[in-house]
């Protein structure tokens, strides 16, 4: 990762450069001035999802859910939480695979909740399953040090 990370904004999918001497948790999209980091999951479509795989220079955590499964309901407090913490090292997104059944096909997503982490345009490690905040933290975490 080089000094000034890009970061692709949330809202409107500019690519920012966030220098290192700057606090990135407090740094705003230079298009239209929204946080880059909120300390909760994105909500990305599978466009978004794409952008955000080939533009940001932090990591990619998604978690590919749909709204009518009973463990994605009740992992997601706990996704949140592990948001705040990732933040801003990590991107923390949420694909709904209702609404990004070619996206979800294409990875090959075949239960739900997964999570999956991608680095440099690249899946990295998945995982399927509900997982408290703990687990989510130390799953990532383990796979960011390989």
């Amino acid at each position: 990762m080089n000094d000034a990370p890009h970061i692709v904004c949330p809202k409107c999918g500019a690519v920012n450069r966030v220098p290192a001497s700057k606090p990135a948790g407090a740094a705003r999209c230079g298009k239209c001035r929204a946080h880059l980091f909120e300390g909760h999951p994105v909500a990305l479509s599978e466009a978004a999802f794409r952008r955000h795989l080939e533009r940001d220079d932090i990591p990619l955590l998604v978690d590919f859910w749909a709204p009518w499964c009973g463990p994605c309901r009740a992992m997601a407090p706990a996704y949140e939480q592990a948001a705040r913490q990732l933040e801003p090292g990590v991107r923390v997104a949420k694909v709904n695979t209702e609404e990004a059944q070619a996206l979800a096909g294409q990875l090959g997503i075949r239960s739900i909740p997964t999570l999956a982490l991608f680095g440099g345009g690249q899946e990295v490690a998945r995982t399927a399953g509900a997982m408290d905040a703990a687990s989510i933290l130390a799953w990532v975490r383990q796979h960011l040090r390989q």
